[in-house]
Formats: structure tokens, C-alpha cells, sequence
């Protein structure tokens, strides 16, 4: 695994990339630490790694503002802006639903994934420090977005 400095640089480099490489992407989510779903409960906000995914432009629309875990079982995947300002949980651009916390392998590894309810989507993460996730949207984005690419996020806590 690469140092906790080399991963820093590598995450913020590809967070500035446009376009972002998924290959080294995927490089960098090769070296990051699993998460465990207690270590990430709580308020997040996020954003993406510019691939050209459609979801990119779906969140944008939706002005996302990041994902909120309860409790393992109550999860708000899609924690949008008002109008007003205020922070709510889009349930319809969301697929009508909202999500719970599971520990799922993924590429030969268990980690924190959270599972929609009414979706065929799973969201994996990893750290990229106790503050900063890496996330990859994978499952049936064919169903979802139209595409089969995986989606590649961040999430940092929010206070």
C-alpha cells in the first residue's frame, strides 16, 4: 500500500484532472484502506472525478450535495439543495428510495457499500483519510444512467 502523503497527492491530483484517467483511478483505489460501515456514519458532502459520466450531469441538476448514513439502515444517498437553501433527501431523482449500509466484497475486497433500495446500484467506499472517502458506483448503471461505465465520486464529512 503507498503512503498517506502519496495517496493524498494522487487523490487531489485526479480530483483536479479533467478529464480524470479511470485507470488511475482504479490504481488509486487499489491502495486505499477499506472502510467499516460505523467508521462512516454521519453527514457527507461530495463530489466527482470528471469521466464524462452521465451521472455527473443528472447530480448536478438534482444540485447534490452529498450522501448522509444514519445508521446502517438509514441511509440518504442522494442529499440535495433547495431553492431555499436547505438540505433534503431527493427520494425521486433517487429512484424513489433511499439506501442501507453493508459490509460487500468488491474486487476482492470487503468494504462500506451502500445499497439502494430501489435501485439495481451499489455505491463502495473507500478512505482516502478519516475525512475523505473514494467512492464507485457499480451494479446496473445500464438500468439507472443508460451507461455501463462505473461512476467515480468523493465524499468528505460535513459538519
Amino acid at each position: 500500500m503507498a503512503g498517506v502523503s502519496d495517496i493524498r497527492q494522487r487523490f487531489d491530483a485526479l480530483r483536479q484532472a479533467d478529464p480524470a484517467d479511470p485507470a488511475e483511478l482504479d490504481a488509486l483505489w487499489a491502495d486505499l484502506a477499506t472502510a467499516d460501515v460505523e467508521e462512516i456514519l454521519g453527514p457527507w458532502r461530495g463530489g466527482d472525478f470528471a469521466t464524462g459520466h452521465v451521472a455527473s450531469a443528472v447530480l448536478e441538476k438534482v444540485r447534490w450535495h452529498g450522501k448522509r448514513f444514519d445508521s446502517p439502515l438509514a441511509a440518504v444517498p442522494l442529499v440535495c439543495r433547495a431553492d431555499d437553501g436547505r438540505l433534503y433527501s431527493n427520494k425521486e431523482a433517487g429512484g424513489g428510495g433511499e439506501a442501507s449500509l453493508w459490509p460487500v466484497g468488491f474486487r476482492g475486497e470487503v468494504t462500506a457499500t451502500m445499497v439502494y433500495d430501489r435501485l439495481p446500484v451499489l455505491d463502495h467506499f473507500k478512505k482516502v483519510d478519516d475525512d475523505t472517502l473514494m467512492g464507485i458506483m457499480n451494479g446496473k448503471l445500464e438500468a439507472a444512467f443508460g451507461v455501463k461505465d462505473l461512476y467515480y465520486f468523493w465524499l468528505e464529512r460535513d459538519s
